[in-house]
């Protein structure tokens, strides 16, 4: 391949890259607005939906962010010397484990919602599930700003 169709690549999966953290912002900011809706069977199966597009879509960032680092871009000597991007790929594994839990609450409806009943959801829960998703957002906020530390080239210790 040439130099001109390495760029293609590369531009493409850039572009790919930001479509998944664009779809990963939107499908969290729809748990962020649903998680204080009233619970009916409507929105229990559209916070389903937008916690499996939140899923699908961190898996595909994580896929092609590490297929840009070892493949294209600057490669891995560069970005394993950013502390930002140390710092970025720590958040995004923060953001993801604490993703678990709203997570595993939208599995569990699916019985319930089978039966086309409302699930059960205490205030507390309500409150600690808006609490997890408000520290994902913020985890996503800081997971952007270190990328444009990193694209600036700030924090680079090699």
């Amino acid at each position: 391949m040439g130099a001109g169709s390495d760029r293609t690549v590369s531009t493409l999966f850039a572009f790919l890259h930001h479509l998944a953290a664009f779809a990963l912002v939107a499908a969290l900011a729809v748990e962020f607005v649903l998680i204080r809706a009233t619970l009916d069977t409507r929105t229990a199966r559209w916070l389903q939906r937008a916690d499996m597009i939140y899923g699908l879509s961190s898996g595909l960032l994580l896929v092609v962010g590490l297929l840009r680092v070892f493949q294209f871009e600057k490669g891995p000597a560069y970005y394993f010397h950013s502390a930002p991007f140390l710092a970025k790929l720590l958040l995004f594994l923060a953001v993801g484990l604490i993703s678990i839990a709203p997570t595993r609450e939208f599995l569990s409806w699916r019985r319930i919602l089978q039966q086309h009943q409302v699930p059960v959801l205490s205030e507390q829960r309500r409150r600690r599930l808006r609490a997890i998703v408000h520290l994902e957002l913020a985890g996503v906020l800081l997971i952007v700003l270190c990328a444009a530390l990193v694209a600036r080239g700030v924090g680079y210790f090699g």
